[in-house]
């Protein structure tokens, strides 16, 4: 396929390129075009004023654009046809009479040339494969003997306008080249406007990109650690909240304490409420608590005495297994709370009393 001559799109000299890619070389030019079209312009103008140069018919011509060429590139099939007289070529309409009297197979010609409103461009056999060498395309379009005749009437159906090439082609080193190995095409090429269109998706993608791994190199990572810095906070804030708790806790058992002593200070006059001790308070805890055991053995089976060695166990291991006596941290808390709830009442009664 490299060696297939293939000229892209530029501007709207489709008709220079289809002249080079059916000849397989540059052998037009902007510059030579435009001389065949100026001729044929001129030759018009002097048929014109063989009716008088001053008929208005002449006076029309003269001020009409040429119908040959115009500023943007565009050329006529009357320069495209002189232009191929040259190299002794002749375009004969595809679906005129004359030409289809013919009965000739599109494969056993050499070239087409196609034409839909100002878009011009080139069909070619070279070697024994045919090709699309329409300058809207990436590249040359392989195209099978068997759907040449198909791909023809799609052109036809879709308003072309269809000339077969008569005469010998210059020879071309795709054609010698291409008789003698076959080539195959694994995809099919684009049209050049959809492969733009590709590209700039692609550069837009590729910038977006670009912008968000920027972000993540920059304010990206400063989100990340300001997460970590709010994470880090609320776990401060957690820590500091359950420190207060226990505090509130350790406050609360303390008063429990005071308050129970002096309950039991007024009990027994010979302890000073001011004087207890640590082992002390234990004991009295203890005896406390046994007391609210005795209690509630009472109530759940009357008439049986429960020894105070005897306590119930409990989920944590069970505070008969404790040899100090000492009970469960979850007990003496609860009997602590029981504990100040009495005392305010008793006290709140003394109150009243007085």
């Amino acid at each position: 396929m490299e060696s297939i001559f293939h000229e892209k799109q530029e501007g709207s000299l489709c008709a220079q390129h289809c002249l080079n890619n059916l000849l397989q070389g540059e052998y037009f030019s902007p510059v030579e075009l435009s001389s065949i079209a100026h001729q044929l312009d001129e030759e018009e103008r002097m048929r014109m004023a063989e009716g008088g140069v001053t008929s208005e018919d002449y006076r029309t011509f003269l001020q009409q654009p040429s119908g040959n060429m115009d500023d943007s590139g565009f050329f006529s099939i009357q320069v495209i046809s002189n232009a191929l007289k040259v190299w002794g070529l002749e375009l004969i309409l595809f679906n005129s009479p004359e030409y289809q009297r013919l009965r000739v197979d599109p494969i056993n010609e050499r070239s087409f040339i196609c034409n839909y409103k100002e878009h011009w461009f080139t069909v070619r056999k070279l070697g024994k494969q045919w090709f699309n060498l329409n300058s809207l395309l990436t590249g040359p379009e392989l195209i099978s003997d068997t759907y040449l005749a198909l791909f023809l009437a799609q052109l036809q159906q879709e308003g072309y306008s269809i000339f077969v090439v008569k005469g010998d082609l210059p020879d071309c080193e795709a054609d010698q080249l291409l008789q003698m190995i076959k080539v195959q095409q694994m995809h099919r090429p684009k049209l050049i406007g959809e492969e733009l269109a590709q590209l700039k998706e692609q550069s837009a993608l590729r910038a977006d990109l670009e912008r968000v791994l920027e972000a993540a190199d920059g304010s990206g990572l400063l989100d990340e650690d300001e997460d970590d810095l709010q994470r880090a906070l609320a776990i401060s804030r957690q820590e500091v909240d359950t420190e207060d708790e226990e505090a509130d806790l350790r406050r609360a058992i303390q008063l429990s304490m005071q308050g129970s002593s002096r309950n039991m200070s007024q009990d027994s006059p010979q302890t000073s409420s001011t004087n207890l001790t640590s082992e002390e308070l234990r004991k009295r805890r203890e005896a406390y608590f046994e007391k609210q055991q005795q209690q509630q053995q009472e109530v759940d089976r009357p008439g049986e005495v429960l020894h105070p060695c005897e306590r119930p166990t409990t989920s944590s291991g069970g505070l008969g297994n404790n040899q100090g006596g000492a009970v469960n941290e979850e007990d003496m808390l609860r009997a602590a709370v029981t504990m100040s709830l009495e005392t305010t009442n008793e006290n709140l009664k003394a109150e009243r009393k007085k």
